[in-house]
């Protein structure tokens, strides 16, 4: 079992920054996967920046060169930096984690971008 608690979410002004942090315990050795991921109401939930066990990453086209998807060395807590921050960047931000085949999830953080 792996347990994922998401902070940092907010208002913030268009062109502005916020830094998410996802905090995971529990099985963590056994994380391979990482990611943010956002649900805009009406839409559907998407991927928004990814992390691999290698490090590899990806970023949807709508954040890439704005965000910046990190994590630290023990793999216990995820980071988003958001920078340049856009009106349509306002959504639920998750965080997603891929242990031993089984997918958890955060209950998510709110971040709104005011124009």
């Amino acid at each position: 079992q792996v347990q994922l608690v998401e902070s940092g979410g907010g208002l913030v002004q268009a062109g502005g920054s916020l830094r998410l942090s996802c905090a995971a315990s529990g099985a963590i050795s056994s994380i391979s996967f990482m990611g943010w991921y956002r649900q805009i109401p009406g839409k559907e939930r998407e991927a928004v920046a990814t992390i691999t066990d290698d490090g590899t990453t990806f970023y949807v086209d709508s954040v890439m060169g704005r965000f910046t998807i990190s994590r630290d060395n023990a793999k216990n807590t995820l980071f988003l930096q958001m920078n340049s921050l856009k009106p349509e960047d306002t959504a639920v931000y998750c965080c997603s984690a891929i242990a031993r085949r089984r997918a958890y999830w955060g209950q998510g953080t709110q971040v709104n971008v005011s124009a």
